[in-house]
């Protein structure tokens, strides 16, 4: 038997970094418990394991008396003087007696225990080896589907990929390589176990910081998220480099970044655009190509409306209203979009925006600006070939026509 203890420190040394002392510790409980409720009920055992060859010792711890009552705790002094002649009536000795005298069925039950206990250690040495990889990306073999799970053989342990956490329309055959994000490790009654994800959106953020090399330098910053996991991704990055482009360091020098990624998810789209702190220019970056028109923003409420075209409508709301909930969600912010309304304006209504349109930029007053749009000169462009006098012979002063002509040489500049 003590080279059969041997062998499995050994192994559970240098196979399971399990010590030797922690094994020898468990193994001496393990016998000396299941021996207890064997053939030795009753009895106080002492048991040894020598840990350079696995030898095992026992004794039996027994009380000195003068009258044995109960033989199987206590000894006669008599005897007890055989084992120890300095041995008085109320001492306890150590009765050393054959291991082989514990019995099988103890020596069986001691085999499960210790078992059991190697389990518990492996448990343990699971849990030590990752709880400092929560939140990082690892990579297994597909093992086997339990109850809907699907089993990852990460090497030192298994983990469990739940439907929860898996990407809609993703199918793995035992075998396959497999890259997740260690997502939690979770105490049952079988152990720790570890939670893995496919679905999270912080998957995708750990595959943009080991691919994009600006963000793990944290020149370029993921500034906001959304995630429909198997159809589209939306990031909002921004640098504290201004020399440093984030969308472009994101996508890559033809693409080759985003198309990794891309490739690990599955074909799932990624749209990157450029972090705005104002919400009116991020929602126009995030609904592209859609043009968001007449936009209205509730501050309170952090409500914003807005209009596109009939032919962005469909555009802006996305497959299955994919598209508005996920800038809805990377904005922070409740979209309320609508169809833009077109009117047919009038002839008055025409010229009144063109004056006021052509004020803004010759600054001369209204009346005036009016009157040279109904000779035809309705924008800066018309004004090409026109000198002091063709002004001054429509009627304007010469401070006003020459203001007019620096303005209208500012606007060609």
């Amino acid at each position: 038997m003590s080279s059969e203890i041997l062998s499995v420190l050994e192994y559970m040394e240098k196979e399971k970094g399990i010590s030797r002392d922690d094994m020898i510790a468990t193994i001496s409980s393990a016998i000396r418990n299941a021996a207890a409720k064997g053939i030795n009920a009753g009895q106080e055992l002492k048991v040894e394991i020598n840990p350079k060859n696995g030898a095992l010792q026992a004794w039996s711890i027994l009380r000195v008396v003068d009258s044995v009552g109960d033989p199987a705790t206590e000894i006669h002094i008599d005897r007890a003087h055989l084992y120890n002649k300095a041995a008085k009536v109320g001492d306890y000795i150590e009765k050393e007696i054959d291991p082989a005298y514990l019995g099988r069925i103890a020596a069986q039950t001691a085999r499960q225990a210790i078992m059991q206990r190697i389990r518990q250690f492996e448990k343990e040495r699971i849990y030590d080896d990752y709880k400092d990889s929560v939140g990082d990306i690892v990579s297994g073999t597909v093992r086997r589907r339990e109850r809907g799970d699907l089993i990852i053989d990460l090497g030192k342990a298994e983990a469990v990929l739940p439907p929860r956490e898996r990407v809609p329309g993703e199918d793995y055959a035992p075998g396959e390589r497999i890259r997740c994000l260690l997502l939690a490790i979770e105490n049952t009654a079988r152990g720790p176990e570890l939670i893995l994800s496919r679905s999270s959106i912080n998957f995708v953020r750990r595959l943009f910081e080991l691919e994009v090399t600006e963000i793990a330098d944290g020149t370029v910053v993921l500034q906001g998220m959304a995630r429909e996991p198997g159809y589209r991704t939306k990031i909002a990055v921004d640098t504290v480099d201004p020399k440093v482009d984030p969308v472009g360091a994101c996508v890559g020098a033809r693409g080759a970044r985003v198309k990794s990624i891309v490739r690990e998810l599955g074909g799932e789209k990624i749209d990157i655009i450029r972090y705005y702190p104002d919400p009116q220019r991020l929602l126009e970056e995030a609904i592209k190509p859609a043009i968001p028109r007449n936009i209205q923003i509730d501050e309170n409420g952090r409500r914003i409306y807005f209009e596109v075209s009939e032919d962005d409508m469909s555009v802006a709301i996305g497959r299955r209203g994919q598209n508005a909930k996920l800038t809805s969600r990377l904005l922070g912010w409740r979209l309320d979009i609508g169809k833009e309304k077109h009117v047919a304006q009038g002839f008055d209504e025409k010229r009144e925006q063109a004056v006021r349109a052509l004020q803004d930029r010759i600054g001369i007053s209204i009346e005036k600006t009016a009157m040279l749009v109904d000779r035809g000169f309705t924008s800066v462009e018309t004004f090409e070939g026109a000198e002091l006098d063709d002004l001054l012979g429509l009627g304007l002063s010469e401070d006003e026509a020459k203001t007019v002509l620096q303005r209208v040489e500012e606007a060609r500049a």
